[in-house]
């Protein structure tokens, strides 16, 4: 590998959720934990604060597998294609990206941000959440809404587009409230769905 470590002997490591895209943290690596990285599949960093190298989730349990590792054109910063155990941030937060300066009016991520607050329900419950409500009822009721709103997503199909829409969003939210429920990510969804394209 042609990388360009710094005076001190690291580089900077960018951290991305493979499934979602979004960028989970910056941290940085020198040569023993980019070796460990690539040896055991789990991210590895070098703390510049403590000085040693630390495997991320060693002890909160949030661990990075490695999916792909990439350098950029100079060879002086490193991009880590992971699957978040848990959560990336300290703070408790997914990604350590969370202080907002400026919003892009973006609905990228739609799915993943509504699969996050389903799981967020179900961990925390609110009081009189429609999807705690769901939860609380178990997998009957849940897949019997299923049914009733695949019917009305066929009804809305032979109306107008406006139904059509609004009853598919009720679909796709009580799907992703089945998948939470029975512990299945959008991560297992994609790569199904890629295995597809093939």
């Amino acid at each position: 590998m042609d990388i360009k470590y710094d005076e001190r002997g690291l580089i900077p490591a960018i951290a991305q959720d493979i499934n979602t895209k979004e960028v989970l943290m910056l941290a940085y690596m020198n040569e023993e934990s980019i070796k460990l990285t690539i040896e055991t599949k789990l991210a590895h960093y070098y703390s510049r604060s403590r000085q040693s190298i630390w495997k991320k989730g060693e002890t909160s349990g949030n661990l990075q597998k490695v999916k792909g590792f990439y350098y950029d054109c100079d060879g002086d910063t490193i991009l880590l294609k992971v699957e978040q155990i848990g959560v990336a941030c300290h703070t408790g937060n997914y990604t350590c990206f969370h202080n907002e300066v400026m919003k892009e009016d973006n609905i990228n991520g739609v799915l993943e941000t509504l699969y996050k607050t389903i799981i967020n329900r179900k961990e925390n419950p609110v009081e009189g959440s429609y999807t705690n409500y769901l939860f609380r009822e178990g997998i009957d009721k849940i897949l019997k809404k299923i049914g009733e709103e695949s019917a009305e997503v066929i009804i809305g199909a032979k109306n107008t587009k406006e139904e059509l829409i609004y009853e598919a969003s009720d679909l796709v939210y009580h799907l992703l409230v089945l998948l939470v429920n029975e512990n299945i990510t959008l991560g297992d969804i994609y790569r199904e769905l890629n295995s597809r394209m093939k």
